[in-house]
């Protein structure tokens, strides 16, 4: 399953993105894509060790591993006091 986004900038927005870019569509996508990553291979370590350190088998591929943890996103973790003993490290990247 794939999911779309659709972001809407303003002309002066459009401007200033061509100026630092060569193709704003290919920046913003370079750059979700880039931010995922990060997070997918944060997700994908912390799976492991927590598997390693339970004594569980690690099995399949990077994707599968990550869709299969069972984790709460970000919206979730704020809006919840309780520590995620999971991720103690918050994110420089928002």
């Amino acid at each position: 399953m794939a999911v779309s986004y659709t972001i809407t900038i303003s002309d002066a927005e459009d401007k200033a993105l061509g100026y630092v870019a060569v193709s704003q569509q290919q920046w913003i996508e370079n750059f979700v894509k880039a931010r995922c990553e990060n997070a997918i291979q944060e997700i994908f370590q912390m799976e492991v060790e927590r598997k390693i350190a339970a004594g569980e088998a690690i099995t399949g591929t990077k994707e599968e591993i990550v869709l299969a943890a069972n984790i709460r996103s970000l919206a979730d973790r704020q809006s919840d006091p309780t520590p995620d003993i999971n991720n103690p490290f918050p994110d420089p990247f928002i």
